[in-house]
């Protein structure tokens, strides 16, 4: 599965990107903000990622402009289980903090939830001591539940409080290219 954006090129991330995902994601800045990515972080970690069994159908994508002279590894985002419900989790190097590169992403993969994968909602969380993730999950519509309940965060070695968001998926708007498109008469 691919997506495309006004900036950015999502697709599955393969054998050969493991150096590019190693330099991209290999801040210290990045692992403490997500739960399941281990500090330090190396090619060999991103190998063994970049290796784990994947469905044609799985939303999950490493992020490339598409912009602005070569394509270059900037983040990744994807759905996965949590606890029995698909959650939203992302990341973004950096040196791209603050362009908008996480929202724009988030919404083309929220799109893909709801018209491809047809999932009802989805959920997802941030630690409490990441405030902007938060605000990129208000942008893309989720709402938050009013729980936090404590996450492991392997590069932390240690629970971490998580804000917890909903985001319902039925009845949403259509996406912006469909909403675009003329009326049949």
């Amino acid at each position: 599965m691919f997506a495309i954006t006004e900036r950015l090129l999502l697709r599955p991330g393969w054998a050969e990107d493991a150096p590019a995902l190693a330099e991209a994601i290999a801040h210290e800045a990045i692992a403490y903000k997500l739960a399941k990515l281990p500090w330090p972080y190396n090619v060999d970690d991103a190998a063994w990622f970049l290796g784990l069994d994947r469905k044609a159908t799985d939303a999950n994508f490493l992020m490339f402009t598409r912009t602005m002279g070569k394509p270059r590894l900037i983040g990744g985002i994807g759905l996965h289980d949590q606890d029995g419900e698909m959650e939203i989790g992302y990341w973004i190097g950096p040196s791209y903090w603050g362009l908008g590169f996480a929202t724009e992403a988030g919404r083309a993969v929220v799109d893909i939830a709801r018209h491809t994968l047809k999932l009802p909602r989805l959920v997802s969380g941030h630690f409490t001591d990441n405030p902007a993730s938060g605000h990129v999950l208000r942008k893309l519509g989720f709402k938050p539940n009013g729980r936090t309940e404590l996450r492991h965060c392997l590069a932390r070695g240690e629970d971490r409080p998580c804000a917890l968001y909903d985001l319902d998926l039925a009845g949403e708007p259509l996406m912006r290219w469909e909403a675009q498109m003329p009326m049949a008469a």
